[in-house]
């Protein structure tokens, strides 16, 4: 799909609003730990700055509750960020569509930059209320979506907004153009073999994606606690796994299919189990089929990840969404470490799809080893589904 690009407005000396994604993790004491989002973003925020506009910038920040706003999720901490990146200074608005949002958003000269406080402090933003829409839209002149990691959300300052902007003023920023381009190519013009890593806990967060890439992929690896639903339609024994019941048969339809179609479907055969879902549990390396009653899988195996280096030695395309265990645990992270580091070490395309496989690959530094992060973890699995996102569907060009 074509997108509304950028370049092709009009944008000299006017004022903009930016969608961006500053969604970023923080520790107790308010500072950010990772501003990847943040970073992504500049490349927009500064071509509209080259452009001499006046730049308003929106984001959230946490799950504040709709419409309460609450110091834990401000934006000043990003204010701070950006304006040591930008070198600019950077004005806070108190509100989103309140007295002062609006009067600092007139009064926005070229060149100065305007923060607004948590989008989600409004109620409206995920009712995608168009009044608040529209109060956005009459801020600006031009609308830019910089924000793929909220894209397939259908909210107020995603999706509403864009409805009172014609094509001549609104268009996807750089990072949403890439991201989209990235997944497009991805999926339909890999390079082979194109060999998946499917992770996480659960089949049915993933399960549109895996039967929309079957037909793509040449291999699938399956990890984390969603392999224990295919473990089980195979009849193995997996003590007290997580495990998603009503989604068994479909399991067993998935490796039907994989069957059907040649596709190789890689699934554990060793698991690191333990008695309990802690840090300081007991654990024990056993085969797949021979799980403790009452113990649970909470890592792959050593023998596991010898099987899954093997079958990524000859991969030229590696796209991997999801972990292989309980990373955060430090006791079972060693089946994803290890992926990572061959994912990493290997000569193919890396393609990490966000969300938890991003923060995995970042705590053990391998994020500069990698080809491509995505921003969105949710947005790159709707894309891989092969679903348009809401946010993208208004800033798809016309033929």
């Amino acid at each position: 799909m074509e997108l509304l690009n950028i370049k092709n407005l009009a944008l000299q000396g006017k004022k903009v609003f930016i969608r961006c994604d500053f969604n970023v993790p923080m520790d107790e004491f308010g500072n950010i730990t990772d501003d990847r989002r943040i970073r992504s973003a500049l490349a927009t925020i500064n071509y509209c700055l080259d452009q001499h506009c006046a730049v308003i910038l929106a984001s959230h920040s946490g799950r504040p509750k709709d419409g309460v706003p609450d110091p834990k999720y401000s934006l000043a901490p990003v204010a701070r960020r950006l304006h040591q990146l930008l070198k600019r200074e950077v004005v806070l608005a108190n509100d989103v569509v309140g007295t002062d949002a609006k009067t600092k958003a007139s009064a926005l000269k070229s060149g100065e930059i305007l923060l607004l406080e948590n989008i989600r402090f409004e109620a409206g933003e995920t009712k995608n209320s168009p009044e608040l829409s529209k109060e956005l839209a009459d801020m600006a002149e031009f609308y830019i979506n910089d924000a793929f990691g909220v894209s397939h959300r259908a909210h107020a300052s995603v999706e509403g907004i864009t409805k009172f902007f014609d094509n001549e003023h609104k268009a996807a920023g750089f990072l949403l153009q890439k991201e989209i381009e990235f997944f497009d190519k991805l999926v339909q013009n890999p390079v082979r073999p194109f060999v998946a890593i499917v992770g996480g806990s659960k089949v049915s967060g993933k399960l549109e994606a895996l039967i929309n890439l079957l037909p793509k992929v040449d291999k699938i690896l399956i990890g984390g606690g969603m392999a224990f639903t295919f473990l089980k339609y195979l009849g193995y024994d997996i003590g007290a796994s997580l495990v998603e019941d009503d989604l068994v048969e479909e399991a067993g339809r998935i490796i039907a299919e994989a069957q059907k179609l040649g596709v190789k479907f890689y699934l554990p055969i060793d698991v690191i189990a333990a008695d309990r879902f802690a840090e300081d549990a007991v654990s024990k390396i056993v085969t797949a089929q021979e799980i403790p009653s009452g113990w649970m899988g909470l890592d792959i195996g050593p023998a596991t990840v010898r099987l899954y280096r093997t079958a990524l030695n000859d991969a030229q395309t590696v796209l991997w969404n999801g972990p292989m265990g309980v990373y955060e645990m430090d006791k079972f992270a060693r089946g994803s470490s290890k992926i990572a580091h061959f994912v990493a070490d290997s000569y193919a395309t890396t393609v990490v799809g966000g969300g938890d496989t991003a923060d995995l690959v970042q705590r053990i530094n391998l994020d500069e080893e990698m080809t491509f992060i995505s921003t969105g973890g949710g947005a790159s699995l709707e894309l891989l589904e092969g679903k348009i996102l809401p946010g993208v569907a208004q800033l798809i060009a016309e033929a």
